[in-house]
């Protein structure tokens, strides 16, 4: 039996990723926030913090100044872009969900706990839910996340439960699920229903709905959303137009991955 891909990281070059992976928060970190951040001693983290300035995906202005993303990060970024299969097949279906339903369209996959949105497109009218590229957001409380846990394997979905749920779920509004057996009761729908919403939970005055994109062995690696202001978008909006019409693109967006037709 193989060993799990953890077993093999190198610590220093995690350390170095875990530091990168900070400046989807925010445009500039400063050496002691950052190993406060990631529990590191300030030598770890001023060792990888130096490491990504000499490759260039960091960059600093000053010998103590913030550190920022550098030119390397960003041409990575645009390589993947220009290369990567999933987001070159999800531009024109977000593009188009966006379009045909006047709101905020993303796509995310989920990194550990979290939901990095990889790319999106928003509609061309005046009050509309913010392009969140680049950003990663709490599982629990969006659409994308819940869609994505639902459909995470038992291992992931064990450490969500051990580690996160287990210390306590962060309440980020009124709305947002806290208790364990409601959540764990919701993840468990969502495969039926084929999709998941969020009613304010993570941002007041914000509802969404997502659904699952699969890849051609039938896993779900990513997840599609539209989201927009509540004043627009109340609850039967989203059940009655906006979750078939998100179901829809995400199955469009899984046939063009070679995804097994719904049987």
């Amino acid at each position: 039996m193989s060993r799990p891909k953890h077993e093999y990281a190198v610590q220093s070059i995690s350390n170095a990723l875990r530091l990168l992976e900070c400046f989807g928060e925010s445009e500039e970190f400063g050496l002691t926030e950052l190993a406060k951040r990631l529990k590191l001693g300030k030598n770890t983290a001023f060792r990888a913090l130096a490491t990504l300035v000499v490759h260039g995906y960091l960059e600093q202005d000053e010998e103590n100044g913030p550190y920022r993303i550098g030119p390397a990060a960003l041409e990575l970024a645009h390589r993947l872009g220009r290369g990567h299969v999933l987001l070159q097949k999800a531009r024109p279906i977000l593009e188009e969900l966006a379009r045909s339903l006047g709101e905020t369209a993303h796509l995310g996959v989920l990194r550990r706990f979290e939901v990095m949105h990889l790319d999106g497109r928003a509609a061309d009218r005046p009050v509309i839910a913010g392009l969140r590229l680049g950003h990663r957001t709490p599982a629990h409380c969006t659409a994308l996340g819940k869609v994505l846990l639902a459909h995470a394997e038992p291992a992931i979905r064990e450490a969500f439960d051990r580690e996160l749920i287990a210390a306590g779920l962060p309440a980020f509004t009124r709305s947002t699920i806290t208790d364990r057996a409601k959540l764990l009761e919701e993840l468990r729908a969502i495969p039926h229903r084929g999709f998941a919403l969020d009613l304010a939970e993570w941002t007041e005055g914000l509802h969404c709905a997502a659904a699952p994109v699969q890849d051609r062995t039938g896993a779900v690696v990513a997840a599609l959303s539209v989201s927009g202001p509540s004043f627009r978008n109340d609850a039967p909006d989203l059940l009655v137009r906006h979750a078939p019409a998100v179901v829809r693109a995400a199955g469009r967006l899984s046939a063009s991955l070679g995804a097994p037709a719904p049987a």
